[in-house]
């Protein structure tokens, strides 16, 4: 879909979204940041789901047009004239014959460019604003003058929210605290600093009893007057940057009067998102952190910070894409991360031309040559790592998303048949490009 076709769409369910809004008046918790907005919305929506009829934006339906789409509870009819056609039919339905209709949506709003999120602000009336993180070279800072532009454009979601709303920030990114200023009303913060107002102690690893590989973290949360505390775990995912979601969504509910322990019950079985941070049996007996959905240097970095919290496994393997849309931090971002590389992994696989600068990172802090393997395509990388896994083998996978680093998973999970189940993009439209 391109073009004038698009904007008049975009138009259309931009219209017919206020007026859905206008007339069943539901609550809104809209959450924004440069990582982990997907994650958090999903972890909030298995916080409210036992309380409240709820919706969330399905996959990561952001945009211009996500967020219309996720109002009107519609799918993306991608390039079919039909399917839109369609979508606005049932638009009017709602407007003007009265349904049932969810009481919370739960939006994730994100930017690509300048405006993306202060237009969305001007008519989405927000009674929870979540901020994940502002990091200092976000993802899409290709379109921005500086990273300080990106952290106004996402700061400017505080203007949607209402007078009597709440505004729930990363206890642990100082420039998500710094904008409490800004927030007249309410404010809770979440995180593993000290003083948050749901606040997370030491993360502890979970494995399996026979290859001492990675099942999942827990970590012991309390509100920070001391009056409750309970064990939060988080299974099938690894990291500290893993639980931000869940202590977001816990933040959110608290915020509602919900018990502590049971919004940490619900996320017991809350399951990390495709491409999350997901942990993925692999062929041989070897352990896949499947991170593919994109790639951002913060994201990246704390994706390799979650290796060392994982413990040395008989091998740590990294397979890393191009980190696209950094524009002049391209060259330095690229290389930091190959540094880190070098600290945290045996062997490090590289894919696209971007990424070549990772591996002279890895080298230059004293990576041996023989243990960095380069290739253009995920699905070599792939067909490489089929021949040299080997059981008890612990693999990290991550990538910009055009980059569709999902395929190198496909290519060494043990059951590739649960694929369209586990990976992220297996829908027929990503599956032609």
């Amino acid at each position: 879909m391109h073009g004038l076709f698009k904007t008049i769409i975009v138009w259309l369910m931009t219209m017919e979204a206020k007026a859905v809004l206008r007339k069943y008046r539901p609550r809104i918790v809209a959450i924004t940041g440069s990582v982990g907005k997907t994650s958090t919305k999903d972890a909030i929506y298995t916080v409210l789901a036992p309380h409240v009829f709820v919706r969330k934006s399905e996959k990561s339906f952001n945009s211009e047009l996500g967020i219309p789409l996720t109002i009107l509870g519609r799918p993306n009819a991608w390039n079919n004239p039909i399917g839109w056609f369609e979508n606005l039919i049932d638009g009017l339905v709602l407007i003007v014959w009265r349904t049932k209709y969810p009481e919370w949506l739960v939006l994730e709003i994100g930017a690509d460019r300048p405006g993306d999120i202060s237009s969305v602000a001007k008519w989405l009336p927000a009674d929870i604003v979540v901020i994940t993180r502002l990091p200092d070279v976000p993802v899409h800072i290709e379109f921005f003058e500086t990273p300080e532009d990106v952290v106004r454009e996402k700061a400017s979601l505080l203007r949607a929210l209402k007078p009597s709303g709440v505004f729930i920030a990363n206890a642990d990114d100082s420039k998500v605290l710094a904008l409490r200023d800004d927030v007249p009303g309410q404010s809770k913060t979440y995180g593993f600093s000290l003083g948050s107002d749901i606040h997370a102690k030491e993360l502890r690893l979970l494995t399996d009893s026979d290859s001492l590989l990675p099942t999942g973290v827990v970590t012991t949360i309390e509100l920070q007057d001391g009056t409750k505390s309970t064990e939060l775990r988080a299974m099938g995912t690894l990291g500290a940057h893993a639980l931000s979601p869940m202590l977001a969504a816990i933040a959110v509910g608290d915020a509602l009067g919900f018990d502590l322990e049971e919004s940490a019950r619900a996320l017991g079985s809350h399951i990390a998102p495709s491409g999350r941070m997901r942990l993925i049996r692999g062929i041989k007996g070897s352990r896949i952190i499947d991170d593919t959905y994109n790639a951002s240097p913060v994201a990246t970095l704390a994706a390799l910070n979650s290796l060392a919290i994982a413990g040395r496994s008989k091998r740590t393997i990294v397979v890393l894409g191009d980190m696209l849309e950094l524009g002049r931090y391209s060259f330095d971002q690229h290389r930091e991360v190959g540094m880190k590389v070098a600290t945290v992994a045996d062997m490090l696989v590289t894919v696209g031309f971007r990424a070549r600068d990772i591996a002279e990172g890895a080298l230059s802090a004293g990576m041996p040559d023989l243990m960095i393997q380069q290739f253009e395509n995920a699905s070599k990388a792939g067909e490489y790592l089929q021949n040299i896994v080997e059981p008890g083998d612990l693999i990290l996978i991550k990538g910009s998303q055009s980059m569709r680093m999902e395929r190198t998973v496909e290519e060494i999970m043990e059951d590739p048949s649960r694929a369209t189940e586990l990976l992220v993009r297996q829908e027929r439209e990503w599956k032609k490009r």
